[in-house]
């Protein structure tokens, strides 16, 4: 759950800096955020199937 939320603080992280303004914060938080889902998605198929 750790990564999932990660995920999801980074994912905040970007929507209140772009609505300040900070665009290249918000992109490389959303880019962060996205490979933190696929991370989580992975270890959960992962755990699943072992």
């Amino acid at each position: 759950m750790a990564v999932l939320e990660l995920a999801i603080a980074f994912f905040v992280l970007a929507v209140i800096a772009g609505a300040l303004g900070a665009g290249g914060v918000a992109g490389l938080s959303m880019d962060v955020a996205k490979w933190l889902v696929v991370v989580f998605l992975v270890l959960a198929v992962l755990s699943l199937v072992f």
